[in-house]
């Protein structure tokens, strides 16, 4: 965070609530408005995206704003936090903090320079690692056997601030990360209420908000980018661990999946809706062949001399059936190729 930027000091030492403004946008941060609801902070508004998405299409879900329309608060949604304009609305309405999770744009240190006591962050991974858009989807494909939540106080770089507050768990060995993601969501809405004592706690005494909390090691730090629909195509060189953890990342979106290149017919997606390692000897067949397409079994070679079996699956424009259901009405003979 910029000093040069920061709007005076923080003044508001008698104990009086904070006046806070939320920035976020998907579910991961309707846990911690509602604690902020439940705090004696006052919440001044809440900024997200625009209710729109471009060429007319039909935007998708808002939870934060669901959620702050129902408690009847302020909504702010510009096009770009850094706009003029959205300034001048944040700046009038004199908030002590920025409270961030799961917004989808960057602050500039002007904005964040509006507060203050600047703005904390809730990300869903034990920072530094995992830094960017999708930390749950990236440590469920890492393999990672412990994740956690971290609050950072903000600074114009990706997820790079002092850590103030942070929680560990175990990654379980059959969890997605829809259901990792609404795990840690719980997990870090208490932490930034503690993360907030800590911080004004340290501005009171004199100490300048960017340098509260923890460094983060930048050595340490890894890359989570915003996942796209060309992640989720199935590489059977990897793996098949590596493939079970890449289903279960990916859901719901934008799920794993492989091509069934049919002769003489029309190529068919099949979307992998449940996967396991298969139990079998050493595979020498090339990657993505299909092993046994038997009554009730879709296994296929991966890499490293290991195989998938394919437990449930989506075939483009259907429903999720099981494989066996799959198998009575396609000839998916052993052999094939698939991807």
């Amino acid at each position: 965070m910029c000093p040069g930027h920061r709007v005076g000091v923080m003044a508001r030492d008698d104990g009086r609530p904070l006046r806070i403004v939320v920035m976020g946008t998907g579910p991961f941060a309707v846990p911690l408005l509602e604690a902020l609801l439940g705090s004696a902070h006052e919440i001044v508004a809440v900024v997200t995206r625009p209710g729109h998405a471009p060429g007319g299409r039909r935007p998708p879900p808002n939870p934060i704003r669901e959620a702050a329309l129902r408690a009847g608060l302020v909504i702010l949604a510009p096009e770009r936090i850094g706009d003029p304009a959205a300034a001048a609305d944040l700046a009038a309405l004199r908030p002590d903090l920025l409270v961030v999770c799961d917004y989808g744009q960057i602050l500039p240190a002007a904005i964040l320079g509006l507060a203050p006591l600047g703005g904390l962050n809730l990300h869903g991974s034990l920072l530094p690692r995992h830094r960017g858009a999708a930390p749950v989807q990236w440590a469920i494909r890492a393999g990672d056997a412990v994740t956690g939540a971290s609050v950072i106080a903000m600074t114009p770089a990706l997820d790079a601030g002092h850590v103030l507050a942070v929680a560990t768990t175990p990654i379980g060995a059959d969890e997605t990360a829809a259901e990792l993601e609404a795990r840690l969501a719980r997990l870090g809405a208490p932490l930034v209420l503690e993360a907030i004592g800590r911080l004004r706690a340290a501005v009171e005494a004199g100490a300048d908000p960017a340098t509260v909390g923890t460094p983060q090691d930048a050595a340490l730090a890894t890359r989570a980018p915003r996942l796209t629909k060309a992640d989720g195509l199935v590489d059977w060189r990897q793996p098949a661990a590596a493939i079970e953890r890449l289903r279960r990342a990916l859901e719901p979106w934008p799920r794993a999946a492989t091509v069934w290149p049919r002769p003489g017919q029309a190529a068919l997606r099949l979307v992998l809706d449940d996967v396991a390692v298969a139990a079998a000897a050493p595979v020498t067949a090339a990657p993505g062949t299909v092993l046994d397409a038997g009554p009730g079994r879709l296994v296929v070679a991966s890499g490293d001399g290991t195989a998938v079996e394919i437990l449930r699956l989506v075939p483009e424009g259907r429903r999720p059936m099981p494989a066996a259901d799959f198998l009575r009405g396609h000839l998916l003979a052993p052999g094939t190729v698939l991807g």
